[in-house]
Protein backbone atom coordinates (compact mmCIF):
# COMPACT_ATOMS: atom_id res chain seq x y z
CA UNK A 1 0.00 0.00 0.00
CA UNK A 2 1.27 3.56 -0.73
CA UNK A 3 1.42 5.80 2.34
CA UNK A 4 0.39 9.22 2.34
CA UNK A 5 3.06 10.78 2.28
CA UNK A 6 4.53 8.84 -1.19
CA UNK A 7 1.85 9.14 -2.63
CA UNK A 8 1.88 13.70 -1.74
CA UNK A 9 5.38 13.62 -3.32
CA UNK A 10 4.55 11.88 -6.11
CA UNK A 11 1.89 14.23 -7.10
CA UNK A 12 4.24 16.93 -6.19
CA UNK A 13 6.68 15.66 -8.69
CA UNK A 14 4.52 14.99 -11.13
CA UNK A 15 2.99 18.76 -10.84
CA UNK A 16 6.37 19.76 -10.48
CA UNK A 17 7.62 18.63 -13.69
CA UNK A 18 4.45 19.41 -15.17
CA UNK A 19 4.89 22.82 -14.41
CA UNK A 20 8.61 22.79 -15.61
CA UNK A 21 7.55 21.28 -18.82
CA UNK A 22 4.75 23.79 -19.58
CA UNK A 23 7.27 26.60 -18.64
CA UNK A 24 9.94 25.16 -21.06
CA UNK A 25 7.22 25.11 -23.61
CA UNK A 26 6.08 28.71 -22.90
CA UNK A 27 9.80 29.50 -23.53
CA UNK A 28 10.34 27.96 -26.28
CA UNK A 29 7.00 29.53 -28.14
CA UNK A 30 7.61 33.27 -26.48
CA UNK A 31 4.44 34.44 -28.34
CA UNK A 32 3.24 37.73 -25.92
CA UNK A 33 -0.09 38.50 -25.14
CA UNK A 34 -1.13 41.97 -24.89
CA UNK A 35 -4.52 43.46 -23.83
CA UNK A 36 -7.16 44.37 -26.61
CA UNK A 37 -7.18 48.25 -26.25
CA UNK A 38 -8.31 49.02 -22.91
CA UNK A 39 -10.41 46.24 -22.45
CA UNK A 40 -9.23 43.85 -19.82
CA UNK A 41 -9.46 41.27 -23.07
CA UNK A 42 -5.62 39.57 -23.65
CA UNK A 43 -4.48 38.61 -27.03
CA UNK A 44 -1.85 37.16 -28.75
CA UNK A 45 0.50 39.08 -30.67
CA UNK A 46 0.40 37.16 -33.65
CA UNK A 47 -3.53 35.99 -34.24
CA UNK A 48 -3.86 33.11 -37.49
CA UNK A 49 -6.27 34.69 -40.34
CA UNK A 50 -8.26 31.73 -41.87
CA UNK A 51 -9.70 32.84 -45.26
CA UNK A 52 -7.79 30.60 -47.17
CA UNK A 53 -9.38 27.84 -46.01
CA UNK A 54 -11.95 26.27 -48.44
CA UNK A 55 -10.66 28.06 -51.18
CA UNK A 56 -6.75 27.27 -51.06
CA UNK A 57 -6.93 24.82 -48.77
CA UNK A 58 -9.27 22.12 -48.28
CA UNK A 59 -10.24 21.12 -44.62
CA UNK A 60 -7.64 18.52 -43.73
CA UNK A 61 -4.91 21.19 -44.65
CA UNK A 62 -6.56 23.55 -42.76
CA UNK A 63 -7.02 21.63 -39.44
CA UNK A 64 -2.98 21.09 -39.82
CA UNK A 65 -2.73 25.02 -40.18
CA UNK A 66 -4.70 25.06 -37.39
CA UNK A 67 -3.21 23.02 -34.85
CA UNK A 68 0.51 24.33 -35.99
CA UNK A 69 -0.81 27.78 -34.98
CA UNK A 70 -2.30 26.62 -31.87
CA UNK A 71 0.84 24.87 -30.92
CA UNK A 72 2.96 27.33 -31.82
CA UNK A 73 1.35 29.72 -29.16
CA UNK A 74 -1.57 31.53 -31.20
CA UNK A 75 -4.33 32.40 -29.37
CA UNK A 76 -6.10 34.58 -31.42
CA UNK A 77 -7.94 33.39 -34.67
CA UNK A 78 -9.92 35.47 -36.93
CA UNK A 79 -12.57 34.85 -39.83
CA UNK A 80 -15.88 35.77 -41.68
CA UNK A 81 -18.56 34.87 -42.69
CA UNK A 82 -18.05 35.90 -46.32
CA UNK A 83 -14.48 33.17 -46.47
CA UNK A 84 -13.17 32.12 -47.79
CA UNK A 85 -11.19 34.92 -50.34
CA UNK A 86 -12.52 34.80 -53.45
CA UNK A 87 -14.90 32.17 -53.29
CA UNK A 88 -17.56 34.04 -53.90
CA UNK A 89 -21.50 33.38 -52.93
CA UNK A 90 -21.55 30.20 -53.94
CA UNK A 91 -18.40 28.99 -51.06
CA UNK A 92 -19.29 31.72 -48.02
CA UNK A 93 -19.43 30.36 -44.90
CA UNK A 94 -16.79 27.28 -45.84
CA UNK A 95 -14.56 28.75 -44.17
CA UNK A 96 -16.42 29.55 -40.78
CA UNK A 97 -17.42 25.91 -41.22
CA UNK A 98 -14.13 24.28 -41.45
CA UNK A 99 -13.17 26.06 -38.50
CA UNK A 100 -16.36 24.84 -36.38
CA UNK A 101 -15.38 21.47 -37.17
CA UNK A 102 -11.84 21.72 -35.12
CA UNK A 103 -12.79 24.87 -32.85
CA UNK A 104 -14.83 22.76 -29.82
CA UNK A 105 -11.77 20.91 -28.53
CA UNK A 106 -9.71 24.28 -28.33
CA UNK A 107 -12.76 26.75 -27.25
CA UNK A 108 -11.34 27.65 -24.07
CA UNK A 109 -8.19 28.32 -25.09
CA UNK A 110 -8.43 30.72 -28.18
CA UNK A 111 -9.91 33.85 -28.70
CA UNK A 112 -11.94 33.88 -31.86
CA UNK A 113 -13.09 36.68 -34.07
CA UNK A 114 -15.42 36.87 -36.74
CA UNK A 115 -16.98 39.47 -38.88
CA UNK A 116 -20.01 40.25 -41.09
CA UNK A 117 -21.12 42.86 -43.53
CA UNK A 118 -20.12 41.02 -46.93
CA UNK A 119 -22.95 39.01 -49.16
CA UNK A 120 -24.17 36.12 -47.87
CA UNK A 121 -26.68 35.36 -50.80
CA UNK A 122 -28.03 36.94 -53.62
CA UNK A 123 -31.04 38.94 -52.03
CA UNK A 124 -30.20 42.42 -51.01
CA UNK A 125 -30.86 42.11 -47.11
CA UNK A 126 -28.64 39.39 -47.55
CA UNK A 127 -25.67 41.74 -46.92
CA UNK A 128 -24.75 44.90 -45.53
CA UNK A 129 -24.80 45.98 -41.70
CA UNK A 130 -28.02 46.22 -41.03
CA UNK A 131 -30.06 45.18 -37.84
CA UNK A 132 -31.68 42.34 -39.94
CA UNK A 133 -28.69 40.94 -41.74
CA UNK A 134 -26.26 41.20 -38.32
CA UNK A 135 -28.90 39.55 -36.33
CA UNK A 136 -29.38 36.70 -39.02
CA UNK A 137 -25.43 36.96 -40.04
CA UNK A 138 -24.58 36.60 -35.81
CA UNK A 139 -26.75 33.22 -35.74
CA UNK A 140 -25.64 31.80 -39.13
CA UNK A 141 -22.02 32.17 -37.66
CA UNK A 142 -22.62 30.70 -34.32
CA UNK A 143 -24.29 27.78 -36.00
CA UNK A 144 -21.54 27.33 -38.36
CA UNK A 145 -18.75 27.85 -35.77
CA UNK A 146 -20.08 25.23 -33.76
CA UNK A 147 -20.55 27.35 -30.68
CA UNK A 148 -22.48 29.87 -28.39
CA UNK A 149 -20.47 32.99 -28.29
CA UNK A 150 -18.54 34.99 -30.46
CA UNK A 151 -15.48 37.03 -28.40
CA UNK A 152 -14.95 39.20 -30.88
CA UNK A 153 -17.33 40.37 -33.91
CA UNK A 154 -16.45 42.89 -36.56
CA UNK A 155 -18.29 44.89 -39.25
CA UNK A 156 -16.34 43.89 -42.23
CA UNK A 157 -16.51 47.22 -44.44
CA UNK A 158 -17.96 50.36 -43.43
CA UNK A 159 -21.89 50.32 -45.22
CA UNK A 160 -22.65 53.55 -46.75
CA UNK A 161 -26.06 52.77 -46.58
CA UNK A 162 -26.88 51.70 -43.26
CA UNK A 163 -26.95 54.67 -40.41
CA UNK A 164 -24.07 53.89 -37.77
CA UNK A 165 -26.63 54.20 -35.05
CA UNK A 166 -28.36 51.21 -36.57
CA UNK A 167 -25.74 48.91 -36.59
CA UNK A 168 -24.48 50.05 -32.97
CA UNK A 169 -27.68 49.44 -31.63
CA UNK A 170 -27.36 45.88 -33.28
CA UNK A 171 -24.02 45.23 -31.83
CA UNK A 172 -25.10 46.31 -28.59
CA UNK A 173 -28.33 43.74 -29.01
CA UNK A 174 -25.89 41.04 -29.60
CA UNK A 175 -23.84 41.71 -26.42
CA UNK A 176 -26.60 42.06 -24.34
CA UNK A 177 -27.95 38.78 -25.19
CA UNK A 178 -24.46 36.53 -24.92
CA UNK A 179 -23.69 35.89 -28.38
CA UNK A 180 -20.89 37.80 -28.39
CA UNK A 181 -17.95 39.51 -25.81
CA UNK A 182 -16.83 42.30 -27.39
CA UNK A 183 -17.50 44.91 -31.10
CA UNK A 184 -14.62 45.72 -33.76
CA UNK A 185 -14.50 46.85 -37.10
CA UNK A 186 -12.10 46.32 -40.37
CA UNK A 187 -11.55 48.41 -42.81
CA UNK A 188 -13.04 51.66 -41.25
CA UNK A 189 -11.50 54.78 -41.82
CA UNK A 190 -10.53 57.01 -39.09
CA UNK A 191 -13.35 59.34 -39.33
CA UNK A 192 -15.96 56.55 -39.15
CA UNK A 193 -14.49 55.30 -36.18
CA UNK A 194 -14.54 58.36 -34.43
CA UNK A 195 -18.11 58.82 -34.93
CA UNK A 196 -19.08 55.30 -34.05
CA UNK A 197 -16.74 55.85 -30.91
CA UNK A 198 -18.74 59.57 -30.42
CA UNK A 199 -22.43 57.96 -31.24
CA UNK A 200 -21.54 54.74 -28.85
CA UNK A 201 -20.69 56.95 -25.70
CA UNK A 202 -23.68 58.84 -26.75
CA UNK A 203 -25.98 56.51 -26.86
CA UNK A 204 -24.19 54.15 -24.44
CA UNK A 205 -23.88 51.43 -26.42
CA UNK A 206 -21.18 48.66 -26.61
CA UNK A 207 -18.33 50.41 -28.20
CA UNK A 208 -15.83 49.78 -30.41
CA UNK A 209 -12.77 48.07 -28.78
CA UNK A 210 -10.53 47.18 -31.90
CA UNK A 211 -10.10 47.67 -35.51
CA UNK A 212 -8.85 45.67 -38.16
CA UNK A 213 -6.84 47.15 -41.11
CA UNK A 214 -4.22 46.47 -43.95
CA UNK A 215 -0.92 47.30 -42.68
CA UNK A 216 2.43 46.59 -44.05
CA UNK A 217 6.04 47.98 -44.97
CA UNK A 218 4.58 48.75 -48.36
CA UNK A 219 1.36 50.30 -47.15
CA UNK A 220 1.53 52.57 -44.60
CA UNK A 221 -1.80 55.01 -44.26
CA UNK A 222 -3.26 54.22 -41.47
CA UNK A 223 -0.46 56.04 -39.76
CA UNK A 224 -1.74 59.31 -40.57
CA UNK A 225 -5.02 59.60 -38.93
CA UNK A 226 -6.27 55.87 -38.00
CA UNK A 227 -3.09 54.84 -35.58
CA UNK A 228 -3.14 58.22 -33.85
CA UNK A 229 -7.14 58.02 -33.10
CA UNK A 230 -6.32 54.36 -31.77
CA UNK A 231 -3.60 55.01 -29.65
CA UNK A 232 -5.53 58.77 -28.05
CA UNK A 233 -8.81 56.54 -27.54
CA UNK A 234 -7.25 53.34 -26.57
CA UNK A 235 -8.68 51.05 -29.35
CA UNK A 236 -6.66 47.85 -29.83
CA UNK A 237 -5.39 47.60 -33.86
CA UNK A 238 -5.16 44.00 -35.59
CA UNK A 239 -3.47 44.53 -39.14
CA UNK A 240 -4.16 42.07 -41.66
CA UNK A 241 -1.77 41.12 -44.90
CA UNK A 242 1.32 41.81 -42.51
CA UNK A 243 3.40 40.10 -45.69
CA UNK A 244 1.34 41.99 -48.63
CA UNK A 245 -0.40 39.50 -49.94
CA UNK A 246 3.37 37.28 -50.29
CA UNK A 247 4.86 40.11 -51.86
CA UNK A 248 7.08 40.32 -48.58
CA UNK A 249 8.16 36.82 -48.70
CA UNK A 250 10.41 37.19 -51.76
CA UNK A 251 8.64 34.83 -53.44
CA UNK A 252 7.79 37.24 -56.47
CA UNK A 253 10.05 38.71 -58.88
CA UNK A 254 9.43 41.34 -61.41
CA UNK A 255 8.52 40.25 -65.24
CA UNK A 256 7.06 36.74 -63.11
CA UNK A 257 3.70 35.74 -64.24
CA UNK A 258 0.94 35.20 -62.00
CA UNK A 259 0.47 32.00 -60.04
CA UNK A 260 -2.77 30.32 -59.79
CA UNK A 261 -4.32 29.62 -56.95
CA UNK A 262 -2.15 32.46 -55.01
CA UNK A 263 -3.74 35.91 -53.66
CA UNK A 264 -2.71 37.35 -56.73
CA UNK A 265 -4.64 34.30 -59.14
CA UNK A 266 -7.48 33.74 -57.20
CA UNK A 267 -10.58 34.30 -59.60
CA UNK A 268 -12.49 36.73 -57.03
CA UNK A 269 -9.83 38.40 -55.25
CA UNK A 270 -6.60 38.40 -57.57
CA UNK A 271 -7.85 41.33 -59.84
CA UNK A 272 -7.64 43.41 -56.33
CA UNK A 273 -4.38 42.58 -54.63
CA UNK A 274 -3.08 43.19 -58.28
CA UNK A 275 -3.81 46.72 -58.29
CA UNK A 276 -2.52 46.85 -54.51
CA UNK A 277 0.97 45.10 -55.03
CA UNK A 278 1.67 43.81 -58.42
CA UNK A 279 3.18 46.90 -59.66
CA UNK A 280 6.90 47.65 -61.24
CA UNK A 281 7.32 50.01 -58.05
CA UNK A 282 6.33 47.47 -55.29
CA UNK A 283 8.66 44.60 -57.37
CA UNK A 284 11.70 47.44 -57.24
CA UNK A 285 11.13 48.52 -53.48
CA UNK A 286 10.79 44.25 -52.48
CA UNK A 287 14.35 44.00 -53.99
CA UNK A 288 15.32 46.63 -51.40
CA UNK A 289 13.96 44.58 -49.21
CA UNK A 290 15.56 41.84 -50.17
CA UNK A 291 18.92 43.22 -50.45
CA UNK A 292 18.69 44.66 -46.95
CA UNK A 293 17.56 41.56 -45.13
CA UNK A 294 20.36 39.32 -47.63
CA UNK A 295 22.91 42.08 -45.82
CA UNK A 296 21.70 42.16 -42.56
CA UNK A 297 21.25 38.26 -42.37
CA UNK A 298 17.45 38.18 -41.74
CA UNK A 299 14.70 36.19 -43.03
CA UNK A 300 11.95 38.51 -45.09
CA UNK A 301 8.92 36.71 -43.81
CA UNK A 302 9.69 36.97 -40.34
CA UNK A 303 11.30 40.62 -40.41
CA UNK A 304 8.01 41.74 -42.12
CA UNK A 305 5.74 40.48 -39.80
CA UNK A 306 8.05 41.56 -36.59
CA UNK A 307 8.14 45.01 -38.15
CA UNK A 308 4.57 44.99 -37.68
CA UNK A 309 4.05 43.55 -34.04
CA UNK A 310 6.47 46.60 -32.64
CA UNK A 311 5.10 49.46 -34.64
CA UNK A 312 3.13 51.87 -32.02
CA UNK A 313 -0.33 51.24 -31.28
CA UNK A 314 -0.09 47.86 -32.87
CA UNK A 315 -2.07 44.69 -30.89
CA UNK A 316 -1.32 41.64 -32.81
CA UNK A 317 -0.59 40.80 -36.35
CA UNK A 318 -2.58 38.42 -38.48
CA UNK A 319 -1.09 35.04 -40.00
CA UNK A 320 -2.45 33.77 -43.69
CA UNK A 321 -1.50 30.14 -44.96
CA UNK A 322 -2.38 27.90 -46.78
CA UNK A 323 -0.11 25.36 -46.15
CA UNK A 324 1.22 25.13 -42.13
CA UNK A 325 4.85 25.20 -43.54
CA UNK A 326 4.25 29.18 -44.63
CA UNK A 327 3.41 29.43 -41.12
CA UNK A 328 6.74 28.70 -39.75
CA UNK A 329 8.62 31.52 -40.93
CA UNK A 330 5.99 33.67 -39.89
CA UNK A 331 5.31 31.98 -35.86
CA UNK A 332 9.67 33.04 -36.16
CA UNK A 333 8.62 36.90 -35.47
CA UNK A 334 8.05 36.15 -31.75
CA UNK A 335 11.70 34.69 -31.37
CA UNK A 336 13.78 36.83 -33.98
CA UNK A 337 16.53 39.22 -32.70
CA UNK A 338 15.12 42.93 -31.87
CA UNK A 339 15.15 45.42 -34.60
CA UNK A 340 16.63 47.98 -33.87
CA UNK A 341 16.29 51.95 -33.76
CA UNK A 342 18.25 52.14 -37.00
CA UNK A 343 16.60 48.91 -38.65
CA UNK A 344 13.41 50.28 -37.89
CA UNK A 345 14.66 53.46 -39.50
CA UNK A 346 16.26 52.05 -42.76
CA UNK A 347 13.18 50.01 -43.32
CA UNK A 348 11.03 53.01 -42.52
CA UNK A 349 12.32 54.08 -45.32
CA UNK A 350 11.21 51.42 -48.37
CA UNK A 351 7.40 53.03 -48.12
CA UNK A 352 8.27 56.81 -49.02
CA UNK A 353 10.01 55.18 -52.21
CA UNK A 354 6.66 53.99 -53.37
CA UNK A 355 4.12 56.32 -55.20
CA UNK A 356 1.13 57.17 -53.66
CA UNK A 357 -1.84 56.21 -55.73
CA UNK A 358 -5.32 56.48 -55.35
CA UNK A 359 -6.23 52.91 -55.22
CA UNK A 360 -3.70 53.39 -51.90
CA UNK A 361 -6.84 55.61 -49.80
Amino acid sequence: MVDALSLSWACWTAQDSWSEAQHTLEEAINIQWRALGKTGLQVTELALGTMTFGNQADQSTAFRILDRAFDGGIRLIDTADVYPLGGGVSLAGTTESILGAWLPAHRDDVILATKCFGAMGHEPNQRGLSRKHILEAVDQSLSRLHTDYIDLYQAHQFDWQTPIEETLRAFDTLLQSGKIRYVGVSNWRAWQVAKGLGLASEYALAPLVSVQPRYNLLFRMIEEELVPLCQSEEIGIIPYNPLAGGMLTGRYRAGQAVEQHTRFGLDNAGPMYQTRYWQEATFAVVDQYRSWCQSHDRDMTTTAIQWVTVQPGITAAILGASTPDQLEKSLAASTAPALTEDDLAELGRLWYDLPRRKEDR
